[in-house]
């Protein structure tokens, strides 16, 4: 792999310190940036299932953008023009691993092995969460920013304590390294040697707020050297960059190496959500430039150059995208089954005697024949 490159974003580096080193497989055009005759790591297969991944999850965040603009999602966080970074995290673990994602993490939770309808529970409304956890070794997607990076390193930790070998590995926006937990998990996780790895998709904006507004640093894993472990910048629109990049980093806290700060320079190309105006604040053109990087057409034209993928091929993973589509069209227009005795779950260990009066209410007044909206049924 080929370890320096210019990446859109704050300027020219030195390349002196490791964590400013911008690592990366492919050029904007998907040609190899490595010695001629040698390659990417891995196989064509596994090139391939990218590719079909990244496809898919193009498909699946254009369909919920969608529904959310028909009132079937109360909201939709894109990661359109992240897919690199989303497939590549799920990839690199293991199942018996654990991913901690944010609310636009989406599409790295359908790459754990989540049913698309049951990734967007949370955005639904229904439910906090739309699949079990412990079946996917999949946190439910984090709302508030970097509680879930403090949640990876409690697992890690006391993964390592227990001698399990267990890798857990937490997203997490460039918003979300202004925020007090963010430290904290990196500080904890340096200090305890948790085998933890955080990737920061700096997709340059958190909502409004510009990358410049949230540190002066010329890179976000330039902090890794003052917590005490080890910081990588990778292109974050390369996916088979960041899958390497990963892959290296996971394995080495699994050794024992302790965790890992991986910035992958990346970009949002669609609003925060539906319900944001991104024209308030960015220049169009600036998007423009970005979606000429897209992630999907790099490896694309790296597969085709490569005799791996051919215009057949290519249609069946784009035909296999759409039913996944309509799939997830249908199955988000069926009514949830919904039981309200439900919310008084999982509020405390032992229910207390005023939420058990509330309950024997709420199972009465269904007895009787009244729904959840107060109604009759």
């Amino acid at each position: 792999m080929a370890m320096t490159a210019a990446v859109p974003g704050r300027g020219a580096r030195q390349a002196a310190d490791p964590a400013r080193t911008v690592r990366r497989s492919l050029d904007e055009r998907g040609r190899w940036t490595g010695a001629p005759g040698s390659g990417p790591r891995g196989t064509a297969e596994q090139w391939l299932d990218l590719y079909a991944r990244m496809v898919a999850g193009r498909r699946f965040n254009q369909q919920a953008s969608a529904l959310s603009k028909q009132g079937r999602l109360a909201v939709y966080p894109s990661s359109e023009g992240q897919e690199a970074c989303q497939v590549a995290a799920a990839a690199v673990l293991r199942t018996t691993d654990w991913l901690f994602p944010t609310y636009r993490d989406s599409v790295a939770v359908m790459s754990r092995g989540v049913a698309p309808v049951d990734v967007l529970t949370l955005m639904r409304g229904d439910w906090h969460c739309g699949y079990d956890p412990r079946a996917h070794r999949t946190a439910p997607q984090a709302t508030p920013l970097a509680t879930q990076a403090l949640h990876a390193v409690g697992l890690a930790q006391a993964a390592r304590m227990a001698g399990d070998d267990v890798v857990a590995l937490a997203l997490v926006g460039d918003g979300a390294t202004s925020e007090g937990d963010f430290h904290e998990a990196c500080n904890f996780a340096a200090v305890f040697n948790a085998p933890v790895v955080f990737l920061v998709q700096n997709n340059q904006y958190a909502i409004s707020v510009p990358l410049s507004r949230q540190t002066a640093a010329e890179r976000i894993a330039d902090r890794a050297p003052g917590y005490g472990m080890a910081g990588h910048v990778v292109d974050g629109n390369d996916v088979l960059a960041v899958s390497e990049v990963l892959s290296e980093a996971v394995e080495a806290a699994r050794a024992g190496a302790g965790p890992a700060l991986v910035e992958a320079v990346t970009y949002r190309v669609a609003a925060h959500t539906n319900a944001d105006d991104d024209s308030r604040y960015r220049d169009p053109a600036e998007v423009e430039k970005w979606r000429e990087r897209d992630p999907i057409v790099r490896l694309d034209h790296f597969l085709r150059a490569r005799g791996v993928l051919d215009a057949a091929r290519a249609a069946r993973i784009a035909d296999d995208a759409e039913r996944l589509a309509a799939d997830l069209r249908e199955r988000i227009a069926e009514p949830p089954a919904v039981d309200p005795a439900e919310m008084f779950t999982h509020v405390y260990t032992g229910m207390t005697p005023r939420l058990h009066d509330q309950e024997r209410a709420v199972r009465g007044r269904r007895a009787q024949g009244h729904d959840s909206h107060g109604g009759t049924g």
